[in-house]
């Protein structure tokens, strides 16, 4: 049988997602991956150079699954939170990733930014709401992420008993209405006082 190297570095990818998400990169350990994986360390470090770059690698990959998985549509940002918050809470070691990128890197440049900053303004001119689209896009990431990323948050302010569906709803509800404008003076009734 033929050595396979695509279904190889797969296979190491896979097995990389799944230790960086439990244990972050510098808890990571090669040994352990290539086990899972059912390769040797030495084609991990042929294929992807050392571990910073296989973590690279795999946040490359998530993003862009999670690109496919989760484009925005048309401008009801509430809807893509909703989609967002489906796709995270099917895949959390995606979130956990990302997690762990901001924990270790903190404010350092993160691996591709320029791809990634790309693949997020993508976002943001989907969004093209009258306010900032910049910051209801990253208000929506945040509302998102930060609302699965934190289940004891949840219950000791929400209570036990607020799942994560009534979450779902209320997180998309948050960002429509974030990206509803404010009423004009012109869309007032003239009786009423505009709050000056």
């Amino acid at each position: 049988m033929a050595y396979d190297s695509a279904a190889t570095k797969e296979r190491i990818l896979t097995a990389a997602a799944a230790e960086f998400a439990e244990h972050g990169v510098a808890g990571a350990r090669v040994d352990r991956i290539a086990a899972s994986a059912r390769a040797n360390k030495r084609a991990i470090y042929d294929y992807f150079g050392d571990k910073g770059a296989l973590f690279a690698a795999v946040l490359e990959r998530l993003m862009t699954e999670l690109a496919e998985a989760v484009p925005p549509e048309g401008r009801d940002l509430g809807g893509y939170a909703e989609r967002l918050f489906d796709y995270h809470r099917a895949h959390p070691e995606a979130l956990r990733l990302l997690l762990w990128e901001a924990l270790e890197l903190g404010d350092s440049p993160v691996p591709d930014e320029a791809a990634r900053t790309a693949h997020y303004q993508e976002k943001v001119d989907a969004a093209g709401t009258a306010g900032d689209p910049r910051a209801l896009t990253f208000f929506t990431l945040g509302l998102v992420g930060w609302s699965l990323a934190m289940p004891q948050l949840r219950r000791m302010i929400l209570g036990p008993d607020y799942t994560e569906d009534r979450l779902r709803g209320a997180v998309a509800n948050a960002v429509r209405a974030l990206a509803t404008p404010p009423p004009t003076s012109s869309d007032r009734p003239p009786d009423q006082p505009d709050g000056t």
